[in-house]
């Protein structure tokens, strides 16, 4: 049978995958024009304007590429703007985010145990900090910060840290480290959208009308830049962390999200500077590994989680007790702790498992009616879990979970369904 919460994973899936594909052709574009840009050559008998060039071998073919500060003395009338791979990339995370953080924010998003919000409240502050985030980055680089980029990278840097402590605040830890990303992102997206282009199609537009473009268009074209080549790395590192409870689960998880950030420019300014042919900073290799092993000294604190008791006497949320009362519940609740719990556990006794799986407890009450559609999915229409059915879960129990989930969301809306 399709039904509203099949059809939702799959559209999950389908967003994801295309968020993915415009990342990397974002991220790759991105390195290569860096790569480039850093790594022309100036010889002699160069077109005038030419501010150097460049071979290149690929694909069995040879590439001659040659880069002009202004513009060649005739000005082509094609021209191919690198702007919809980070357009779309944004777009397709900002669907992801709705899809899987906003509809089921109780599950993802709100930690009750942090703060007492309401699931609306949540995605409130979700899309607010992502704009407001953007407006104060925006500010400080139109300021006098502007002519100490230095110093500007340095607040940028103090920025993020104050909004990975503030998500953590609020949100779960996944929410947390996917919130940061997204929140870096919207700047490096706005960067093009808003700066980049614009000043690019200011200067090609005075160049086409025979005036002489003004510099300072692409000194702040070449800033925001500069900005989203450092973050591109720790965004990335974030957008993955929701898979791995050590990064985000921890106790530490804005911090250890600040050290990524700080491994992002180490690592950057490592390869910046071997394509620019200046200097080979081998060094950058052992601050890269010291920063590392720091995170994974802060991963060792203790996951954020409620305890047993917490969560067993904590009231059930509206969409908790939904599933909670549902025909079948009193079932599920003598399946799943038994064959689930052995890993999905606050202390997991199955050998080899030290921490629950993406963090996902499955234990109380509170916990199985929280992660109703998980259940569903992974134990009732799929096999997927327990893993190669280690714990032997049969058939009709499987059967009896599905009967349960959907005798919850039958004569429920379309979001308890999706969430």
């Amino acid at each position: 049978m399709l039904d509203i919460a099949i059809i939702w994973d799959w559209l999950a899936f389908a967003v994801r995958w295309l968020h993915v594909i415009t990342a990397i052709a974002w991220i790759g574009s991105s390195f290569y024009f860096v790569a480039l840009d850093l790594g022309l050559k100036k010889v002699p008998h160069l077109p005038v304007g030419a501010h150097g060039e460049e071979w290149q071998v690929h694909g069995g073919g040879f590439y001659h590429i040659q880069k002009y500060l202004v513009a060649p003395e005739n000005m082509p009338e094609h021209l191919v703007w690198f702007k919809w791979e980070s357009y779309a990339t944004w777009l397709s995370g900002a669907g992801l985010l709705m899809i899987v953080y906003w509809v089921s924010g109780e599950l993802y998003l709100i930690d009750p145990s942090k703060a007492d919000l309401a699931l609306w409240q949540g995605i409130l502050i979700s899309a607010g900090s992502l704009s407001i985030g953007w407006l104060v980055y925006d500010y400080l680089c139109k300021s006098k910060l502007g002519d100490s980029p230095t110093l500007l990278m340095v607040l940028l840097f103090a920025l993020l840290v104050a909004m990975g402590y503030g998500y953590n605040e609020i949100f779960t830890g996944r929410a947390t480290m996917l919130h940061l990303g997204a929140f870096t992102a919207t700047i490096m997206s706005a960067n093009v959208f808003f700066i980049i282009i614009p000043n690019q199609k200011i200067v090609v537009a005075d160049l086409k009308a025979g005036r002489t473009p003004d510099a300072k268009y692409g000194k702040i074209a070449k800033l925001r830049s500069t900005h989203n080549n450092y973050l591109t790395l720790p965004v990335v590192f974030l957008m993955l962390s929701n898979h791995y409870p050590l990064a985000f689960a921890s106790e530490y998880n804005w911090l250890i999200a600040a050290l990524v950030f700080l491994m992002g420019v180490s690592i950057r300014h490592y390869f910046n500077s071997n394509h620019a042919g200046t200097s080979n900073p081998t060094w950058t290799w052992l601050v890269t590994a010291i920063l590392f092993v720091a995170i994974i000294q802060l991963s060792m604190a203790p996951l954020q989680q409620d305890s047993f008791d917490a969560s067993d006497a904590r009231p059930l949320t509206k969409t908790e007790q939904v599933f909670a009362s549902a025909e079948g519940f009193d079932d599920v609740m003598a399946i799943v702790p038994g064959r689930c719990a052995m890993c999905h556990a606050r202390e997991p006794f199955y050998e080899g498992i030290h921490w629950a799986p993406k963090n996902l407890l499955l234990e109380t009450e509170a916990d199985v009616a929280r992660a109703a559609k998980q259940i569903y999915l992974q134990a009732g229409v799929t096999d997927a879990m327990p893993p190669a059915n280690v714990s032997f879960m049969e058939e009709d129990e499987r059967r009896q979970i599905i009967a349960w989930y959907r005798n919850a969301t039958k004569d429920q809306p379309f979001w308890l369904s999706a969430r």
